[in-house]
């Protein structure tokens, strides 16, 4: 059997793509869409998850997400050699309808092929947290920054144009059958192995209708989709819905105005590292800096735990078995400020969920005038907090959650 295609039979690399392509599509679309519904009770913040739960959805994401990446790199190999190969012309090109829809299929068969793993790459280098790609390389990509933005549009469009490959391949299949069962013609079999026994094709239609026509349908397919929300939907399943859901901290009254600032945090989940952040918080500072060390002022800081963002898994960390954003919208840490040989602590109870426990946060200080900078982390154990009970080892959420903030004050600032 030849190598290299003919105007009448498929080559046997011609072949062997097909099929490779086939077998990885026929695996990646079942494990997509059972790893998506264990997805959705995970990120469901009414519904406890446990670390089977998420180490089951983890594999198969990553599973789905391996294949995908696997199914670019083929498809753009085969695409290269379809482009460099005589391509066997249509047995009925004499019926022009049906020959269209042949041409249009196979378009829209190529650019899914590529459009739809490339969108789903795109996403999980936008977004953080859960379900790695196995490839070595691939977490990130050039030119696309983590933008909970994009990954929300990213994730609308995955979702589209995975439906588009799915009815183009129906459509594929459906169509060799005819061929095969009804016709009684070579097409199915000339990319069946063994010799090709297919008469020469007819006289070849050639015609640019057939592409326009799978991008008509591209662009069908996106605006209806985002005419039913998929693009909302998107943004949904990373937390956005939680900023318009959550009612704004009122101001407080403060000695230092609070110019400027982050409240973040970091998980790591499955070996990874997730960064996060909280939007929307207060804090209420008296201080005075000693020339000793010794006490040096008071703070009162409320967090609204909705206002947070955590990568893909936001939901599931807003729900009933970590913050439980439902019940307990706000934590509360209530210090007095030190001056140490050192720095400077914060000290006093941190209350998150109905967990209180006395922390330490060091920070330094920076002071110009009635301007200061104030940089600090500390590091908590979520179990102190009743966070994750239902995950009692570290196999998929680890213990340690690391709490970083930075502000900029103003003395007597409104």
């Amino acid at each position: 059997m030849s190598l290299a295609n003919t105007s009448r039979s498929y080559g046997s690399v011609s072949k062997w793509f097909h099929w490779l392509t086939a077998l990885l599509i026929l695996t990646v679309i079942p494990l997509g869409l059972i790893a998506n519904s264990l997805a959705e009770a995970i990120v469901n913040p009414d519904i406890p998850t446990t670390d089977a739960q998420v180490a089951r959805a983890a594999l198969l994401f990553s599973m789905h997400k391996t294949i995908g990446v696997t199914i670019f790199f083929v498809a753009l190999a085969r695409i290269i050699w379809t482009l460099v190969q005589p391509h066997p012309g249509l047995l009925n090109a004499d019926n022009r309808p049906e020959a269209f829809a042949a041409e249009t299929v196979h378009w829209l068969l190529y650019g899914s092929l590529v459009a739809v793993p490339l969108s789903g790459w795109i996403h999980h280098a936008a977004t953080t947290g859960f379900a790695p790609i196995w490839w070595p390389f691939g977490q990130s990509l050039p030119f696309v920054p983590k933008s909970e933005s994009l990954a929300a549009f990213t994730a609308g469009l995955h979702w589209i144009l995975q439906w588009v490959l799915i009815g183009a391949l129906v459509l594929h299949i459906a169509g060799a059958v005819k061929h095969h069962v009804i016709d009684h013609d070579q097409t199915l079999r000339r990319m069946l192995p063994g010799p090709n026994t297919a008469p020469e094709p007819p006289e070849q239609h050639r015609s640019a209708l057939p592409p326009i026509a799978a991008l008509i349908a591209w662009g069908a397919a996106i605006t209806g989709g985002a005419m039913i929300g998929a693009f909302n939907h998107g943004a949904h399943e990373h937390g956005d819905h939680h900023h318009e859901e959550a009612s704004q901290l009122a101001e407080v009254q403060s000695d230092w105005q609070v110019e400027d600032g982050s409240l973040g945090i970091s998980v790591i989940q499955l070996g990874s590292k997730v960064d996060g952040s909280f939007a929307d918080w207060t804090a209420s500072i008296s201080f005075d800096a000693p020339d000793a060390p010794s006490k040096a002022g008071d703070v009162e800081v409320v967090v609204s735990i909705p206002s947070l963002t955590l990568g893909s898994v936001t939901g599931q960390a807003l729900g009933a078995d970590f913050f439980d954003a439902t019940q307990f919208p706000t934590a509360n840490f209530t210090a007095e400020l030190y001056k140490t040989e050192t720095g400077y602590e914060a000290r006093g109870p941190l209350t998150i969920r109905d967990q209180s426990v006395d922390v330490v946060l060091p920070f330094d200080l920076a002071l110009d005038g009635d301007r200061a900078e104030m940089t600090g982390s500390l590091q908590l154990n979520r179990l102190d907090f009743g966070i994750g009970q239902s995950m009692p080892d570290e196999s998929s959420l680890a213990f340690d959650v690391e709490v970083a903030v930075s502000l900029t004050a103003k003395r007597g600032a409104e």
